[in-house]
């Protein structure tokens, strides 16, 4: 077993599309932990929607040996996602590592992710390691790159490595930095276990698979170990590392990571954050574990077959061992059936989550709209958070209607600076300040309703900037403002799952917009239909489906007019009892249709 004098813990953070997964691969080529002939692009990245994609979802763990001046190390890597919706997983990489290799791109430069990750990396006391990757491009900047580094995240010019994770250069020069830089793991070898479980995955044959980083003590084959918050006992019946495969090891000590299995069947009994001890000779204090994140978006998940309800729902807690960060509860539709209330990180978060329930459990999903979670000061004083439009109580009971505010950064080429400020506007943004880090490049705060961010703020940003403008953004608070819930009416009839909160002088637009959709996917019925969008009992927009006519005097050739006009009087009074009695059925495929041309 290695002394933790000689075992680095360390990650990867960078923007998007930096080169964290080519530098990861690397590394494992250029160490020998895999030979050529194994050797692909995006290695780890083992789900078929980062392949596909070309971006890390999950972080991955991997352990590699590299021997400086004779000495051998165990460096222990957590690659780790770029984009804003999987900030969660970067917080839970860092906090089972002493070191971070910030990894900026030599002609894009500082981006707003990678300001926003380096100061994770700061507040958790982790020793910075920056790096200049993709030198060997012809349009390569590393002078003015560098002086962007320095004055978006203060690090010293002198400290910064240059690579190319493509073609390898630079790659040794980085781990021995790590080594050199880098402090060894702290904590006793010889106290009682202290273990952080930092994910984790269910195995249909071993139970869930625990991803740990030992802090104090180690772990054996055959212990009995005690998962504190659940006060519950197992035994060890493997342990091993990422290699990148999973390598069965007899132990695990101070400072290593890796994994082990306990025949933990009951996925409840496994929390992300949570801490392992010794059953016998437990810790007196557990680890100050994560801080629970909070979701941004909450959306509806129905299957589309009700007998699958179930199915949904064990998939939804599988899928929740290794992604804490969405959360669900049962909820019922009278359009949908029974399903789920979902909260993700952002749209992308939900995005992945419902093509990973779709893909790796077979399910067909219908998404309702989604919406962000709202503040609402009853009368009585009672403060309610309302995270879906059938939560909103009546509206004289309402003293302030309140929605969620974050800061936002926007980094971008300062010719792009009066685009984005008039797409701030319309989004009712406001103004904070202006940072340049270069003639060229600037960064730009505001304050925007979250409800504005989460739709297409991000897609707007990519298009107006050509690609170069980047974003990132933090809750601040809930703040009073002028918010309806918009409901949609089919034949009298309130449909809940399209109901939606909106600020009022957007209402009409986007109520117009959804029946004006939903009539061209309802049938016409042999009755009138009225499509309505209300605001509590004042109706804002309205559409009619005719009714399908039917000639009952087809048969009347010439003769007495009055013969005529009974039958149509009798048509008449048919059609009225009809409309009355009569039932809108809305299929399965024109709610889809609705909600989906709806995000």
């Amino acid at each position: 077993m290695p002394a933790p004098s000689h075992i680095r813990n360390f990650s990867i953070i960078a923007h998007i599309d930096h080169g964290k997964s080519t530098l990861a691969d690397q590394f494992l080529l250029q160490t020998n932990t895999i030979t050529k002939r194994d050797y692909r692009a995006q290695l780890l990245d083992g789900m078929d929607l980062e392949r596909e994609r070309g971006i890390t979802i999950q972080m991955h763990p991997v352990t590699i040996y590299h021997t400086k001046d004779g000495e051998k190390y165990e460096l222990n890597l957590i690659d780790t996602p770029g984009h804003v919706d999987f900030g969660y997983e970067v917080s839970r990489s860092l906090a089972a590592c002493e070191g971070a290799i910030l990894l900026v791109d030599a002609f894009q430069g500082v981006q707003a992710q990678t300001v926003a990750n380096a100061y994770l990396a700061i507040e958790n006391d982790l020793t910075i390691v920056p790096v200049l990757n993709k030198i060997d491009m012809p349009t390569a900047r590393p002078e003015a790159v560098t002086a962007e580094m320095e004055t978006a995240v203060g690090v010293n010019a002198e400290d910064v490595l240059r690579a190319s994770a493509k073609s390898g250069v630079g790659v040794l020069e980085i781990l021995d930095a790590i080594i050199d830089r880098v402090p060894c793991p702290p904590g006793d070898p010889k106290a009682p276990l202290k273990a952080l479980i930092y994910n984790s995955h269910f195995d249909t044959f071993k139970g869930v698979v625990i991803y740990i980083r030992v802090m104090e003590g180690s772990v054996k084959i055959g212990q009995k170990i005690k998962l504190m918050r659940g006060n519950t006992d197992h035994v060890v019946m493997e342990i091993g590392q990422f290699r990148p495969t999973m390598v069965p090891c007899q132990e695990l000590t101070t400072g290593q990571v890796g994994f082990l299995t306990a025949q933990v069947k009951n996925i409840q009994d496994v929390h992300i954050g949570d801490t392992v001890t010794d059953a016998v000779n437990p810790t007196e204090t557990a680890l100050p574990g994560y801080k629970v994140p909070q979701a941004m978006v909450y959306s509806g998940l129905y299957p589309v077959d009700n007998e699958e309800f179930e199915d949904l729902r064990e998939a939804l807690t599988k899928l929740r061992l290794n992604d804490s960060s969405f959360s669900f509860v049962p909820e019922v539709s009278d359009g949908l059936g029974f399903g789920f209330r979902c909260g993700f990180l952002g749209m992308l978060h939900r995005e992945i989550i419902g093509q990973r329930l779709e893909r790796d459990c077979e399910l067909d999903l219908v998404h309702t709209a989604p919406n962000v979670t709202f503040q609402i000061l009853t009368r009585s004083g009672e403060t309610i958070m309302v995270h879906s439009p059938q939560d909103v109580v009546d509206g004289g009971q309402i003293e302030e209607f309140r929605e969620p505010i974050v800061r936002i950064n926007f980094l971008l080429p300062s010719k792009n600076i009066g685009d984005i400020m008039s797409m701030a506007a319309e989004r009712r943004g406001e103004y904070i300040k202006t940072e340049y880090l270069s003639p060229e490049r600037a960064i730009i705060t505001y304050e925007l309703p979250l409800a504005e961010v989460i739709y297409d703020l991000y897609d707007k940003l990519k298009s107006v900037t050509h690609g170069y403008g980047t974003m990132e953004y933090e809750l601040k608070e809930y703040r009073p403002a002028d918010l309806v819930r918009l409901d949609v009416l089919v034949h009298q009839k309130r449909v809940d799952a399209l109901s939606v909160i909106v600020h009022r002088s957007t209402a009409e637009r986007r109520g117009r917009k959804l029946i004006q959709k939903l009539r061209k996917e309802i049938d016409r019925h042999l009755f009138d239909i009225a499509l309505q969008a209300a605001i509590g009992s004042r109706i804002i927009a309205r559409e009619t489906i005719t009714g399908m006519k039917k000639d009952v005097t087809a048969k009347c050739y010439g003769g007495d007019i009055t013969r005529k006009r009974k039958l149509w009087a009798k048509q008449a009074e048919g059609k009225k009892r009809m409309k009355q009695v009569g039932q809108v059925e809305i299929s399965q495929e024109a709610f889809m249709s609705v909600l989906e041309s709806d995000d």
